[in-house]
């Protein structure tokens, strides 16, 4: 098992935010970066804890340094992961050439076309290796009461991690939040994109694999589950927010399952990440329940 070196740490809001490294087998055993916020009651015991993914070009540490979360997660009493987008320095012919493919975006998918199929492997970095780096590590995190959170690339990431999780009966994720997130990656340049470019099936094996908008089709067990948008957002035409709404809908999924909601004149950046710092998602440790709280849009 790798083991977790860190890089640096500070203090914040009565925790720390640390830094750490590890070599990656998920990865094809180069190194990954990540931030973990560890609020002042860990020092008592385990606590819950909020996977965060980040979007398109950004690193471990846009949100951990400019999000917002952690005077809220303080005082939860919640932990936040904030892994990187993708791997790095794998020396793939073409993947420093475009800011929406390769380094920084990783699209959170399991890699098979050959060209990319050895380092590309997100999906697994984050659902499966980082949890078991971070246990091995002894951190107080406890992953029995683990939610999900992600923007834009990273909302997308977080709505398909969250419900491949249910169809796969592991449900390991409690409930699921997201800003802005690419909803229907299959039908939108981005997506398509990414899918052609990393996966062997392109379009067709992406649609059916790490397409939110159709797994919430595919799901029969309850949900939780909160979007939010700005209406201003330069890259709804990128989003699909209501394709994914729709499908809920026709899977029979009502709002108290599955909201989605457009937040009047926020745009696309950190100004409405930021705003919306309070947009914690938690497991409520006493009765169990998924909790959403978006306080400040």
């Amino acid at each position: 098992m790798a083991k977790l070196e860190q890089l640096s740490c500070s203090k914040h809001f009565g925790g720390k935010l640390t830094k750490y490294k590890f070599r990656s087998t998920a990865l094809g055993d180069l190194d990954a970066r990540l931030n973990i916020f560890l609020p002042g009651n860990s020092v008592h015991g385990k606590v819950q804890v909020l996977m965060y993914l980040g979007g398109l070009t950004c690193t471990e540490d846009n949100a951990a340094q400019k999000g917002g979360f952690m005077r809220d997660a303080a005082a939860e009493g919640i932990a936040i992961i904030f892994p990187d987008t993708s791997p790095r320095g794998a020396g793939i012919q073409g993947e420093d050439d475009h800011w929406d493919f390769g380094t920084g975006a990783g699209w959170y998918v399991d890699a098979t076309h050959p060209q990319w199929a050895k380092h590309y492997r997100m999906f697994t970095h984050v659902t499966q290796e980082l949890p078991q780096v971070i246990e091995a590590s002894g951190l107080p995190i406890d992953f029995s009461r683990q939610s999900i959170l992600g923007h834009s690339m990273g909302g997308h990431g977080a709505l398909v991690l969250y419900l491949t999780s249910i169809l796969s009966g592991r449900n390991t994720y409690r409930s699921c939040s997201a800003f802005s997130p690419v909803c229907a990656p299959s039908v939108v340049p981005w997506g398509i994109k990414g899918f052609n470019g990393y996966l062997a099936g392109g379009v067709e094996e992406g649609r059916d694999k790490y397409d939110a908008t159709t797994l919430i089709g595919k799901v029969k067990g309850p949900v939780n589950i909160l979007i939010d948008y700005g209406t201003a957002d330069e890259f709804k035409h990128q989003l699909m927010p209501d394709l994914f709404a729709d499908a809920a809908r026709k899977a029979g999924f009502d709002e108290s399952q599955v909201r989605v909601r457009g937040q009047d004149d926020y745009d696309h950046g950190y100004y409405f990440v930021c705003c919306a710092s309070s947009y914690l998602v938690y497991a409520d440790s006493v009765h169990g329940r998924s909790l959403h709280s978006l306080q400040n849009t």
